[in-house]
């Protein structure tokens, strides 16, 4: 697995973990990195960039960004302003601290809460408590629980050692989440035998997760076409992979049909037998020969094909002469028998 080098952004909060008594003086980055391929707007008659401006239509022009300001709309058309000054002097507790108020395992979280993650990095002062508190976590297999004001919104949070990082996940609040993630499963009529072949199903299908194995089809799909227009290249599209359309009527069918395809893909990839291997190692140790020792070794093969069917040869024409000895034996004693029955 390759190790990736963590460039050192700029920090987007600032702040500390408050753990108990004690603080830890932190600052929060950004832990993912989006590869989606940006593009701009095009006018498509000229193929120039186009302008997207802030127009404010009461006064009939363009505005720049310092002045604008947010609003929360109470009613059609009617706003209460908002200050950047509003949202620094908000009374919350959790602006400047993650203060931990619970550990959990993280088995009892659905993934579904989890939104956006985050790394903290320490400063020098907190190194050591940092430490502790990421090998803490790690021993008793638990991550903390808390809030963190991020720019415009109070979020919970999850603290949780990943490698030799202590990694901040914000969570959605139980009203975002729009499904019933307790509620039990729909009641089906499901017949034993679909249900062993849906397990056998998984179970082949099932090994440890590697992200390395993965890849971004669509993005790579992307980037080629944009290559191929930069040197003026034909774009080849390529036949698109189709869900299968053959004479599968019924789950079971299709369940089945799986099955089969996956074990035939397993044997197919499976490794080769120790007589596989050696005459493969033959093979491959012939077309390393010398054109001469291979005129050498085919004259040989030849040679023991030609005794093998020159022995065969004499061996059939002594069989024909035991038999034709025989026959005429055979016919003398019938020649005898009847001279002396008359």
């Amino acid at each position: 697995m390759t190790t990736k080098v963590r460039i050192m952004a700029r920090a987007m909060w600032s702040g500390a973990i408050g753990f108990g008594m004690v603080n830890i003086p932190v600052k929060l980055y950004t832990a993912t990195d989006n590869k989606n391929t940006s593009f701009h707007l095009l006018h498509d008659k000229c193929k120039h960039r186009i302008k997207e401006v802030r127009w404010c239509p009461s006064c009939d022009r363009q505005i720049d960004w310092g002045e604008v300001e947010r609003g929360y709309e109470y009613a059609k058309g009617r706003y209460v302003p908002l200050s950047d000054e509003d949202f620094e002097q908000l009374p919350l507790p959790s602006k400047n601290i993650v203060q931990v108020t619970a550990f959990v395992k993280l088995e009892e979280m659905d993934p579904i809460y989890f939104e956006k993650s985050y790394y903290l990095e320490p400063e020098k002062t907190g190194a050591h408590p940092y430490n502790l508190f990421v090998h803490a976590l790690r021993e008793k297999n638990m991550i903390g629980l808390g809030t963190v004001a991020i720019r415009t919104k109070e979020r919970l949070c999850a603290l949780r050692p990943v490698g030799d990082t202590l990694l901040l996940s914000t969570l959605l609040y139980p009203d975002e989440i729009k499904i019933d993630i307790d509620a039990s499963p729909r009641e089906a009529k499901i017949s034993k035998q679909e249900m062993t072949m849906a397990s056998n199903l998984i179970d082949m299908l099932a090994e440890e997760f590697e992200p390395e194995k993965y890849k971004d089809n669509y993005r790579e799909a992307l980037n080629k076409v944009i290559e191929s227009k930069l040197e003026g290249a034909e774009i080849v599209e390529e036949e698109p992979r189709r869900a299968g359309r053959g004479e599968v009527l019924n789950l079971m069918d299709a369940l089945n049909a799986s099955l089969n395809n996956l074990k035939e893909g397993k044997k197919a990839n499976a490794k080769p037998t120790k007589e596989e291997e050696s005459e493969e190692t033959a093979e491959e140790h012939d077309e390393n020969e010398t054109p001469k020792k291979a005129r050498r070794k085919a004259a040989s093969k030849s040679a023991r094909k030609t005794g093998e069917r020159s022995k065969a040869s004499t061996e059939t024409k002594r069989t024909t002469r035991k038999r034709a000895t025989a026959s005429k034996t055979t016919h003398k004693k019938t020649g005898t028998k009847k001279r002396g029955a008359a």
